[in-house]
C-alpha cells in the first residue's frame, strides 16, 4: 500500500480521527481520500492489539493511516514507534524527542512523521520539550527556525503545532507558518480547530506559501453521543479547502 498521503492539489491533507473501522471508511470517502485517519495508540492495551486492529483500518483507507498518541500523550511515544515499525502507516504522530526514534524504525522515508512543538507564549519561539520526561522539566524555548533544522536532524516530515487554541495564539502561528515556508518545511497545526475558524487558521498557513499543510480537526466534529467523527463535517471542511485553493 502506498506510504505517503494524499494531499489536496498538492498542498492540504485533512487529518481526523475515527472510532471504528466503518467510520473511518465514512469519514476517508467524504474527504475523497485527502486525509489521514487519525487512531490512537492510547486506546489499546498492547502493541500486538494495536497492530492486529489498526491494519484493519489501514485496509480500508488505502493506508491512510495517522498513528496518534492521544492528546499529545508523552508516555505514548515508545508505542507509537514500535506500531509504526509493524504496520508502515502513511502518518505517525510524535513528540519532539521521539521523531528518530519513529523514523529509524519505519526504516523509510516516505511515511510522514510530525515532532510535537508547542506554543511558548512568545511570537518566534517555540516549546520543544514535549517528550516522555522533558515535559515534566521546565520549557525548553528556541527559535522556531531552530526547530525546524534539529526535526530535520532526527528524519522528521513536519511540525505538529499544538495545542493552538483555536484563533488564541494567531501572531504566534503566524512567525511558525512563516518559518515553516521559508524553510520548506510541512505544518501541522493542532487543537481548537473547527468548522468556523479552519478557514482562517488555514489561509494563514496558505499566505505565509508553507508548501504543505495537515490541519487536524478533532473533538468539534466529533458527535458527542456517538463517538463518531461526523463525515458530513469531514465533507464541509474538503469544500472549504477547495474554496481556499481554487
Amino acid at each position: 500500500m502506498k506510504l505517503s498521503p494524499n494531499f489536496y492539489r498538492n498542498r492540504v491533507c485533512l487529518n481526523v480521527l475515527a472510532a471504528s473501522h466503518q467510520n473511518a471508511r465514512d469519514v476517508w470517502q467524504a474527504a475523497e481520500g485527502y486525509v489521514l485517519v487519525g487512531v490512537l495508540s492510547k486506546n489499546y492495551p498492547s502493541v500486538h492489539a494495536a497492530v492486529s486492529d489498526m491494519r484493519e483500518y489501514a485496509r480500508l483507507t488505502d493506508n491512510a493511516l495517522s498513528v496518534g498518541l492521544g492528546a499529545g500523550d508523552p508516555k505514548q511515544s515508545a508505542m507509537v514507534s514500535e506500531i509504526a515499525a509493524l504496520v508502515q502507516p502513511q502518518h505517525v504522530n510524535q513528540v519532539f524527542t521521539g521523531v528518530g526514534t519513529s523514523r529509524a524504525l519505519l526504516g523509510q522515508q516516505q511515511t510522514l512523521v510530525n515532532g510535537l512543538i508547542s506554543p511558548s507564549g512568545r511570537p518566534g519561539w517555540v516549546n520543544v520539550a514535549t517528550g516522555p520526561l522533558s515535559a515534566q522539566a521546565e520549557p525548553a524555548l528556541v527559535p522556531v527556525a531552530s526547530a525546524i533544522a534539529m526535526l530535520r536532524d532526527m528524519g522528521g516530515s513536519s511540525l505538529k503545532y499544538y495545542p493552538m487554541g483555536g484563533t488564541a495564539r494567531l501572531d504566534e502561528f503566524r512567525e511558525v507558518a512563516r518559518a515553516c515556508a521559508q524553510q520548506d518545511f510541512w505544518l501541522e497545526p493542532t487543537g481548537g480547530i473547527d468548522l468556523a475558524n479552519y478557514g482562517t487558521i488555514m489561509q494563514i498557513a496558505l499566505d505565509a506559501g508553507v508548501s504543505k499543510i495537515v490541519p487536524h480537526i478533532y473533538s468539534s466534529i466529533i458527535d458527542p453521543e456517538t463517538g463518531l467523527t461526523r463525515p458530513q463535517d469531514v465533507a464541509e471542511l474538503l469544500n472549504i479547502t477547495q474554496q481556499l485553493l481554487k
